[in-house]
């Protein structure tokens, strides 16, 4: 049993993430979740009034982990292509290294579950979007490109670029890495 307040709730949290992990795509069940921790489903009730409730965990602990490091890239990097070449690289590699969250970010883990979930993380997507907008708009200013450049434009393919690497990683059963081929294809994506 877990000692803190709220080690019990992340030891959760961890375990449905590792549960996310599995190729397969298996549905994530409270009674498979309550029998990997060895307690009672009504235990885990305990700590999360619902199911949905346990995923809203995870996507708070996505987006507080992205937005520190995004926001402290911001924050340190003068240059907005460089900026923007950051958050992308960080973005595929937070996937890479957390498979099970990547099934949370493309929705594919939230099938099924509360509509609210999938609004969060398309509400999380565009704050992503939003914060590359910036880094770009700053590059466009600094002269990295013309001055007609439509920076929302190139916004929102980079985030779907993002989309199609996670995508493509879970679909693959994690083989086919979101930073495979990254040194090659951030110069088509910065032009």
């Amino acid at each position: 049993m877990a000692s803190k307040p709220g080690e019990r709730k992340l030891q959760i949290l961890q375990v449905i993430a590792e549960m996310l992990q599995n190729p397969a795509g298996e549905k994530v069940t409270t009674a498979a979740l309550a029998k990997k921790l060895d307690v009672s489903e009504a235990a885990l009730y305990r700590h999360f009034a619902s199911k949905a409730q346990m995923y809203e965990g995870l996507i708070e602990f996505i987006e507080s982990g992205l937005f520190s490091v995004i926001n402290k890239i911001s924050a340190e990097e003068d240059g907005g292509l460089k900026q923007t070449q950051m958050m992308l690289a960080l973005l595929l590699g937070f996937a890479q290294k957390n498979r099970g969250l990547t099934r949370v970010l493309i929705g594919d883990a939230l099938v099924n579950e509360n509509e609210r979930l999938q609004a969060r993380i398309n509400q999380l997507l565009d704050r992503v979007e939003a914060s590359l907008k910036q880094a770009l708009r700053m590059a466009a200013a600094q002269g990295a490109f013309a001055a007609d450049h439509d920076v929302a434009a190139h916004a929102n393919l980079l985030r779907c670029y993002v989309l199609g690497r996670w995508h493509q990683f879970v679909k693959s059963g994690f083989k086919n890495e979101p930073l495979a081929q990254w040194p090659q294809q951030w110069p088509l994506l910065a032009q």
